[in-house]
């Protein structure tokens, strides 16, 4: 009953459409991770353990990278392979990875000349990444191959939540709007976020978590999708392509979404 008394109240700050979206489970891997952070159309798995180590899993090999000085890896950004980021907020650090997970930069926000206090870290083109300052309030893109901030946004008024991207959007979830910007940092529109407070994200598809219930937001929409065929406990949960996993209880659920 007071599930659906949060649900009811969801809706009603969304145009949730009356068509919905089945996940149709297709595959259940045993797999014991601390967290998982991408899953590629190939199935290469991005994953770290308890030790804080990250570790690339593809059908023949397991590779991994380390850095024990800099302690639990606070989020990872696979969507580029050949330079991922893997973000340390307790050391304010981000360290840029190549696809065999060989360092290739270490970002150290304490130590640059414009310092920033961040708070989150997503992909961006070329050698950039987004980032959120935490003490102005705002996102910006960084230039680490150059030192330089590239775009400033207007600073946001509520707490922020989750940040997610490719080389064209870049999302940010508060608690009041999921803010949608272009690559040039322009914001494109805003929407609601009441009672959302996750969100995964590709190709311009968002599906977001409102208590233990999933919602597919489509590109350029404003009317949410009812994701059907869940009936677990949702810990985490990633999306590629139209293809959703769902992590817990030390299995990966691989579904596909299907419009119904």
């Amino acid at each position: 009953m007071e599930r659906l008394f949060y649900l009811i109240i969801f809706c009603s700050f969304y145009g949730l459409s009356q068509e919905s979206v089945t996940a149709e489970l297709k595959e259940t891997s045993n797999i014991k991770v601390e967290q998982i952070f991408g899953v590629d159309t190939f199935g290469t798995l991005y994953y770290s353990d308890q030790s804080a180590s990250f570790y690339k899993k593809t059908a023949d090999t397991i590779i991994s990278y380390a850095n024990f000085q800099l302690g639990k890896i606070t989020s990872a950004n696979t969507f580029n392979p050949l330079k991922i980021n893997l973000f340390y907020q307790d050391f304010n650090t981000v360290i840029i990875l190549d696809n065999r997970l060989a360092e290739i930069t270490k970002i150290d926000f304490n130590t640059i000349t414009d310092y920033k206090n961040v708070s989150l870290v997503s992909t961006g083109y070329d050698n950039t990444i987004w980032v959120f300052n935490q003490d102005l309030q705002r996102l910006e893109l960084y230039d680490y191959l150059n030192n330089k901030t590239r775009i400033k946004t207007v600073p946001i008024q509520s707490e922020v939540i989750a940040l997610k991207s490719d080389y064209n959007y870049c999302y940010l979830l508060t608690e009041t709007f999921i803010y949608i910007y272009n690559y040039s940092g322009s914001l494109l529109r805003k929407i609601p976020s009441r009672d959302i407070r996750e969100m995964a994200f590709s190709k311009a598809n968002l599906v977001l978590k409102s208590d233990n219930q999933l919602f597919l937001l489509p590109k350029n929409s404003e009317e949410l999708k009812s994701i059907k065929g869940l009936d677990l406990l949702i810990n985490q949960f990633l999306v590629t392509n139209e293809t959703l996993y769902i992590y817990n209880d030390e299995k990966l659920r691989r579904y596909q979404l299907k419009p119904q």
